[in-house]
């Protein structure tokens, strides 16, 4: 009888169940997506219950639709949309506030207020972060403040605080486990990344009762036991971590100096630093990149808020296009430089600016302009932000030589071949994008002994398109100036 691995891929627009195989093949996928909800402006939610039963009946589906049943498989790993943050009865497991997510901008003022030389150098020297909405304390403290009795039951132990990963494991084991992984916790604000602990001088800045808090594990370990009513037989749940730490394993960048760069709702550029937690001296973060036996690997990372969401404004709030595919063809039939920039600054933006007001814009329009020079200023600021990104790493003593490439936008070869000529290096699609369900399926398979080391898994890595620049210095240089003309248009 054949064994399996079931990877959850919870993301911000869609959950994901995929089953690989024990050579680390797709068997199956099964996607449901999400509903984002924008009660005020700067405001992103989603309900917590809508993300657990999206991720229950994708996982059942692909079960299903491969003919696979429940003892078949070997481990159960997830991974998930980080910073996105949940507080639920302790009891019942029922949330008390819909998850906020990582986009959401509510607190910047709340940052603004706690913002000094002190208290920004005390965050930066222990989480490698910095003071911003982005990451999940600020968050968390909002919602303890705004709920009623929220503050008060939370100091009584009766609520938990998680990010979506822990939030799925206390319903996958039935209540019995409220546990989180290095990655996940070192983007909370909460966590000393050098020390691999929950500090107490940050819960206390933010007011957080250490008790609402998940037990810190490494991303490959022994988080529990999947309840045998869920799948129809018990299923060990052997890792976690957050998305973009497992797309990094999934790329197989277990090298110091490997970088990938994952293209879904936002865009993130990872950089593996090995056991040198570097500091940045261009607004990048200091993250931890995965801990294995013990063993903490650490990462520099840009983050950037719209990649895929720009593409999804572009379809779904402007009915430009009917589906992102029709972007490649689109942009196709234009000269790149075509006059248009789209600063897609939503919800701010993220590095290396870090600008909470920002807001978005389109310029350059003529009367010449229409839907193709827009959709193709939309793809266009994906790369250019990921330039933004490249740059700053550079400053850091950080070129990037190689980008491996993952998520749902690196199927445009038109923006492959565009970014490859924007960062002027090689962009390198693997045979399997789904990286992030693999990353924690590669977790899965070290900790239950299918995979023996991480050097068997960078064997296991192949490319399946190689993108290289093509275009000159002079049309990089100009299409690159128009853009950071257009940042400092619409900065707050």
């Amino acid at each position: 009888m054949s064994k399996y691995i079931l990877s959850i891929d919870q993301g911000t627009t869609s959950s994901r169940a995929i089953l690989f195989t024990e050579q680390g093949e797709i068997a199956g996928c099964a996607q449901l997506e999400l509903t984002l909800l924008y009660p005020q402006n700067g405001w992103v939610e989603i309900d917590g219950n809508h993300i657990l039963q999206s991720v229950l009946n994708t996982c059942r589906d692909v079960l299903q639709q491969c003919s696979v049943a429940a003892d078949q498989i070997i481990g159960l790993g997830i991974a998930n949309q980080r910073e996105t943050t949940l507080v639920w009865h302790k009891d019942s497991g029922v949330p008390i506030y819909n998850a906020i997510v990582w986009q959401d901008r509510r607190t910047a003022g709340y940052c603004d207020e706690m913002r000094n030389t002190k208290t920004t150098q005390m965050i930066s020297d222990k989480t490698g972060l910095l003071l911003d909405p982005y990451f999940c304390a600020s968050k968390l403290r909002w919602i303890l403040d705004h709920v009623p009795g929220a503050k008060e039951q939370a100091r009584q132990g009766q609520l938990l605080f998680g990010t979506v990963d822990s939030f799925l494991l206390w319903h996958l084991t039935a209540g019995k486990q409220h546990k989180t992984d290095a990655s996940n916790a070192s983007r909370t604000l909460l966590f000393d990344i050098h020390r691999q602990c929950w500090d107490e001088k940050l819960l206390n800045l933010f007011d957080i009762p250490a008790s609402m808090l998940p037990v810190v594990m490494d991303n490959s370990d022994d988080f529990g036991v999947c309840e045998q009513s869920i799948f129809g037989a018990q299923i060990p749940i052997m890792a976690m971590a957050g998305d973009q730490q497992a797309a990094l394993i999934g790329q197989a960048c277990f090298e110091p100096g490997m970088a990938k760069s994952t293209y879904g709702t936002g865009c993130f550029l990872m950089l593996n630093t090995g056991q040198q937690a570097l500091k940045s001296t261009n607004k990048l973060l200091t993250t931890v990149a995965y801990r294995i036996n013990g063993k903490t690997n650490y990462a520099i990372e840009g983050s950037i808020f719209m990649a895929g969401a720009t593409i999804g404004w572009i379809k779904d709030g402007l009915k430009m296009i009917e589906h992102a595919r029709d972007t490649q063809s689109i942009a196709s039939k234009i000269t790149l430089d075509h006059g248009v920039v789209l600063v897609p600054a939503f919800t701010g933006l993220g590095a290396p600016y870090w600008d909470a007001d920002a807001r978005g814009a389109i310029l350059g329009l003529t009367r010449d302009s229409g839907i193709n020079e827009i959709v193709s200023a939309a793809l266009q600021s994906v790369a250019y932000q990921s330039k933004d990104l490249q740059l700053a790493m550079q400053a850091d003593g950080l070129p990037t030589t190689s980008l491996r490439v993952d998520g749902g936008m690196v199927e445009n070869d038109w923006l492959m071949q565009f970014l490859a000529d924007m960062l002027n290096v090689e962009v390198r699609r693997p045979k399997i994008i789904e990286t992030t369900a693999l990353g924690v399926a590669y977790l899965v398979g070290l900790r239950s002994g299918i995979f023996t080391s991480t050097e068997q898994l960078q064997n296991m890595w192949h490319c399946e398109k190689c993108f290289k620049p093509t275009i000159d210095v002079k049309t990089r240089d100009k299409l690159y100036q128009q853009w950071l003309a257009a940042i400092k248009k619409v900065q707050g």
